[in-house]
């Protein structure tokens, strides 16, 4: 139990939600076709009148990417780890109310509160109650 109380919250979800953008990012870039179909028919109509539709994925492959990197860098301002969370957090709202409900609908709801609550563990000046001792993670710790 002792391991467990010395992680702070936040690292379980940047991590959780850094590999999923790690994941998606990279198959977006190498792979954009397969993702196509999870696109609304009205957006790619839209999208492919600006773009093709290939670059349009590849970019959001690579935001999705960059989102992976400031999630998963544990060097970086706690600010930044709070504009990727937010960020994360629309894009999985935009997904629920412009795609409409499918059979992983339930893991994007899973997604958009993850990504809210850590938006909102990083909120400044929330990190840690007054009075309690802080919580650092630990790489050591076994």
């Amino acid at each position: 139990m002792s391991v467990l109380g010395n992680i702070r919250a936040e690292w379980p979800l940047r991590i959780g939600l850094g590999l999923m953008y790690l994941y998606s990012g990279l198959s977006l870039v190498r792979h954009p076709l397969d993702w196509q179909g999870f696109l609304p028919m009205w957006f790619s109509d839209a999208v492919s009148r600006i773009v093709p539709l290939t670059a349009y994925l590849k970019v959001q492959g690579i935001g999705e990417l960059a989102l992976a990197f400031v999630l998963l860098a544990w060097f970086l301002p706690q600010g930044l780890v709070r504009i990727a969370a937010g960020l994360a957090a629309l894009e999985m709202a935009g997904i629920l109310l412009f795609t409409g409900i499918d059979l992983v609908t339930f893991r994007d709801i899973g997604l958009l509160g993850a990504a809210t609550a850590l938006w909102v563990l990083t909120a400044g000046g929330r990190e840690q109650p007054a009075g309690k001792p802080g919580r650092e993670f630990h790489a050591n710790v076994f």
